[in-house]
């Protein structure tokens, strides 16, 4: 078996600069499967944000936003006593793989767009219900608003979300976006950081082939 696993997280603006990126190469690639592992860039914080970070995060948007030519909105980071703490978008991403999980990365893009061009405040559940169920609604078997926020709450899925952090730091993941392509056993990291689709394409290309 033969598929891409994507290390990543849903308030990671690198991944969400990266996502046309991933696209356009999983449009050369239509047969692989994609794992999304969520990797915990901010989990567990629990301080405000200062204006000092701030402003270092609306500099370093603007970077991506340029660089990528994707839209930003800062108006997240204005929320009252807002906390940078990414466990619970990761949460919802988990949470829709046990739920749902051939839409858990139209269901990733979905929270990144409510974050960084909507300016909505992921770290709150009825923010990220809000943001996911147009994309559990579009299945044939549609998962509800209320199961969503049911299994978020879960500890289950706040147990596997823990594991998923783990596999990134296990793995050596240090810094997101990361792909890696995995054949049976085998897991050879091919990209890592924002990387355009067509160094993507070469460097699988090249993985595929040492793999043989």
């Amino acid at each position: 078996m033969t598929r891409l696993i994507y290390v990543a997280d849903p308030m990671c603006s690198w991944c969400y600069g990266f996502g046309p990126e991933l696209e356009a190469l999983l449009r050369e690639f239509p047969s692989f499967a994609v794992e999304l592992v969520m990797g915990g860039l901010r989990a567990y914080n629990n301080q405000p944000l200062d204006d000092a970070l701030r402003e270092t995060l609306r500099n370093h948007w603007h970077k991506v936003g340029a660089t990528t030519n994707l839209p930003f909105c800062d108006m997240a980071l204005e929320h009252p006593g807002f906390i940078y703490d990414t466990e619970p978008a990761c949460r919802a991403v988990v949470s829709v793989k046990r739920l749902a999980p051939q839409v858990t990365l139209a269901a990733f893009s979905a929270i990144q767009q409510a974050f960084y061009a909507e300016g909505k405040d992921t770290t709150q559940g009825e923010a990220l219900a809000d943001a996911i169920a147009p994309v559990l609604a579009r299945q044939d078997s549609p998962v509800t608003r209320d199961a969503f926020l049911q299994e978020w709450s879960s500890l289950g899925a706040k147990e596997a979300t823990r594991t998923d952090f783990m596999r990134a730091k296990h793995w050596g993941v240090t810094g997101f976006p990361t792909l890696f392509l995995q054949r049976d056993d085998k897991l050879h990291l091919f990209a890592t950081g924002f990387t355009l689709s067509t160094q993507l394409r070469e460097r699988l290309e090249a993985a595929l082939k040492n793999m043989d």
